[in-house]
């Protein structure tokens, strides 16, 4: 993705290179092109309608983690864990 970033911008440039005959034109143009670059990464970017910024966000983090949730095991609703039987067990 970075890397077609990287070439559109370069093929932009070449193109406007073309077009202007003066630096102060080209530095326009270069700057047009990022803006609409910055637009477009940040159209992709903006999170799906119902969802707030804050939970995309903690979603994100959540799924960049390494070590799992910590769980209570004496909530209500969970099983007690139980020691390994002399037999096994049927579930």
């Amino acid at each position: 993705m970075v890397g077609m970033l990287l070439g559109w911008w370069a093929a932009a440039l070449a193109g406007l290179t073309v077009f202007v005959d003066h630096p102060s034109g080209l530095l326009a143009g270069a700057a047009l092109v990022l803006l609409v670059t910055l637009l477009a990464v940040r159209l992709v970017a903006v999170p799906a309608a119902g969802v707030s910024r804050a939970a995309c966000a903690l979603r994100a983090r959540a799924r960049s983690r390494r070590v799992p949730r910590q769980v209570d095991p004496d909530a209500p609703g969970r099983p007690r864990p139980r020691a390994p039987g002399l037999r096994p067990s049927a579930a």
